[in-house]
């Protein structure tokens, strides 16, 4: 399968006043240079921040060339699993309920359940993602897609975040997101994020505990997920840059792009959390590069402080060590790639639509409150805004695309 397909068609958004020269494609070559550059000054810190680790192990820290040897991530569904879901989507139908109201107790899974909850310890405890394969797309509605992706996923991690305040206009609590292009003539000046275009994505988070994504449709050629361990980049960044891993835990200006009051907050990008009586080290990483870049639509923006050359650096750090040691998946249709958004990030390649091959992604973002990671002081607020105050009432599943408000040029 082609992979060749990475560039970026959007154009750069507008650089502010005092801004490093980086912009949301990285430049390899202008990394180096950077990199070089800074590197001959001689007050650069030599050691960690006090408290944290010179290594991370455990089954986290992996290596995309190797990790095929030791993980089988791929969980493919037997005949009998498909025929009990057949029978969880008519039950749920059966009830004549909105897909909010998808849960473990609606959509009973009385054989498959205990697996599901096997792969919630693998995303928390173990390698951070797994692929569910073999779901029937074709046989089924988009409703019933929806259905049966709400409902697999709740017994995995049965809260779904809110990713959007507003729909249609109005005040919501959109808990499903499309991932498709959404570009042209008519929308690129309001497209905010390479979500909605076929652009390649850089190394990101996205927000709260687990990221998922189902392939309704997969793209003509490209596209391929990659997803890089967030441990594996902290072990390479400590050994051999441990400035960087400084700037990582240090407060950065993260930009709401006049969505919020104020218009932006202060927060480091890495997160280490110590070890409890209840649970082990962990080390979390939570950023998008558009945030401190812009793009698109969305440049960032003139009135709040630019990012360093320092910044600009761990930015690029980061992208082109998880481009190193990445593995790629590639979805085929009916996959759905869980990912564990604290321990892993992840990017995509650029892609080609053509004909019925239009790559069409569905996005959960979840969290399972028997396995959750802490989560660090300073995003507690935000996991509040998606995880609190969701009933299933005020929920809304979207069964068409559009482009959400904080990827919105024009709101």
């Amino acid at each position: 399968m082609s992979t060749t397909v990475t560039y970026l068609v959007t154009p750069p958004a507008v650089a502010p006043p005092g801004q490093p020269d980086i912009s949301y494609a990285p430049d390899f070559t202008k990394y180096q240079a950077r990199r070089d550059w800074r590197l001959k000054s001689d007050t650069l810190p030599k050691e960690l921040p006090k408290g944290l680790p010179q290594e991370l192990t455990g089954k986290l820290v992996w290596e995309g060339s190797t990790l095929a040897k030791t993980y089988d991530w791929t969980y493919v569904l037997a005949p009998t699993q498909l025929d009990e879901i057949e029978l969880a989507v008519k039950h749920f139908k059966s009830l004549g309920l909105p897909i909010g109201y998808v849960n473990q107790e609606t959509f009973p899974l009385p054989n498959l359940h205990d697996e599901l909850r096997r792969l919630s310890d693998e995303l928390h405890n173990g390698h951070g993602f797994f692929v569910i394969r073999g779901l029937r797309v074709d046989e089924h509605t988009r409703e019933e897609n929806v259905i049966i992706y709400a409902g697999l996923s709740s017994h995995i991690a049965p809260l779904r975040g809110c990713q959007d305040r507003r729909y249609d206009g109005k005040p919501a609590a959109v808990t499903l997101a499309h991932i498709k292009d959404l570009s042209g003539p008519e929308r690129n000046g309001i497209i905010g994020s390479p979500a909605y275009t076929t652009d390649k994505q850089v190394f990101h988070t996205d927000s709260g505990d687990i990221v998922a994504l189902f392939a309704l449709e997969t793209a003509a050629a490209g596209g391929a997920s990659k997803l890089a361990s967030t441990w594996r980049v902290y072990n390479e960044i400590a050994r051999t840059r441990p400035d960087l891993i400084h700037t990582l835990t240090e407060n950065w200006a993260v930009d709401s792009y006049g969505k919020s009051d104020p218009q932006y907050t202060l927060r480091p990008l890495m997160h280490y959390l110590p070890a409890t009586d209840s649970s082990p080290e962990r080390l979390a990483l939570q950023y998008a590069r558009r945030s401190f870049v812009g793009f698109g639509a969305l440049p960032r923006s003139p009135n709040i402080p630019p990012i360093t050359e320092a910044q600009a650096e761990a930015l690029d750090t980061l992208h082109f060590l998880g481009e190193k040691f990445c593995v790629d998946t590639y979805f085929q249709k009916g996959d759905i790639q869980y990912v564990n958004n604290l321990a892993l990030f992840h990017a995509r390649d650029g892609f080609t639509n053509e004909g019925e091959k239009q790559r069409h992604l569905l996005r959960l973002w979840l969290r399972d409150p028997g396995n959750a990671w802490q989560t660090p002081e300073v995003l507690k607020e935000r996991w509040v805004q998606l995880y609190d105050n969701v009933p299933p009432e005020s929920q809304i599943l979207p069964l068409e695309p559009y482009i959400r408000t904080t990827s919105n040029g024009t709101k």
